[in-house]
């Protein structure tokens, strides 16, 4: 199995559609094997669903997503957690001993019109 999580400087990053990387960490016997931060090379929302499907991700552990992302995972059989914040690490340890506190209603519904908005559980302004 491969868990994927929205990363920055250690943490879940808080917008999906505008992570920079991801830190992707293989996983057998509900143990982390490997690990490695893999750039999106400038993908947006529309694209890391294949990027991670091609990454063979089958978990995806983020801030704020929304629902059309949320959508093209869904088609692309990864499983979502939304609404994470923290340690990058600590959540997929939270997520194997099936302790990762997550908001499945999480959703950013800002996009196009410029505005403040909350992405997770944090203001962050705009992007």
């Amino acid at each position: 199995m491969k868990i994927a999580v929205t990363y920055e400087n250690g943490s879940v990053f808080q917008h999906f559609g505008h992570t920079a990387q991801f830190k992707i960490y293989d996983i057998e016997d509900n143990k982390i094997i490997s690990e490695q931060i893999v750039d999106t090379m400038g993908s947006g929302h529309g694209a890391l669903a294949g990027f991670l499907s091609s990454n063979n991700v089958n978990v995806l552990i983020c801030g704020g997503i929304g629902e059309g992302a949320k959508n093209a995972l869904k088609d692309a059989a990864i499983q979502v957690f939304g609404g994470v914040s923290g340690s990058a690490d600590v959540a997929v340890q939270d997520y194997l001993a099936g302790n990762l506190l997550f908001n499945p209603f999480i959703k950013c519904n800002h996009h196009g019109h410029g505005h403040e908005h909350t992405c997770g559980e944090h203001g962050c302004g705009k992007h």
